[in-house]
């Protein structure tokens, strides 16, 4: 068994690119410019955004459900990113250099299963969270600032969508 990682869709997020920081301010959002590398994780492009580049720090619903578990946190999309498409079974480096929390969801929303992991072995944790038949998704979160950074699913199966 393996899985696949997926980030956010960049159309859910083309129409903050290019407001202007009042614009951005009336919807709860921040431009914000990377100063140091490794310090803005991008949710579109799954990869840290180089110093200099700009991205919108806005309030994410990653769970939906009308659970206990429903959630919702900061997250960063790169305004130059381009949609990231890891292969099946690949961790991309922004969450394989970070510890990370993974919790396994089932299609309810009800969270299953959870452990945290360095991000070295986020694919054997992952692999084994989504071997529960009851597993419909595990979303994994940066350990340390607790945002949501990506969604991982069986392959060949499209992932749950966040709001």
């Amino acid at each position: 068994m393996t899985f696949q990682i997926h980030g956010l869709p960049r159309a859910a997020y083309a129409d903050l690119i290019g407001l202007s920081d009042a614009e951005l301010a009336a919807r709860g959002a921040v431009r914000m410019t990377a100063e140091t590398p490794h310090s803005f994780p991008c949710r579109v492009g799954l990869r840290d955004l180089e110093p200099g580049e700009t991205a919108i720090l806005l309030n994410h619903i990653h769970q939906p459900a009308d659970t206990p578990f429903h959630a919702s946190h900061a997250i960063f999309v790169g305004e130059r990113s381009s949609e990231a498409d890891p292969g099946p079974g690949e961790v991309p480096e922004v969450m394989a250099r970070r510890p990370l929390s993974i919790r396994a969801f089932d299609s309810d929303g009800m969270m299953i299963d959870a452990d945290i992991t360095d991000g070295a072995g986020a694919g054997g944790l992952i692999e084994r969270l989504l071997a529960d038949d009851r597993a419909a998704y595990a979303d994994i979160h940066y350990a340390r600032r607790g945002c949501w950074a990506g969604r991982a699913v069986r392959p060949n199966q499209r992932p749950p969508r966040p709001a």
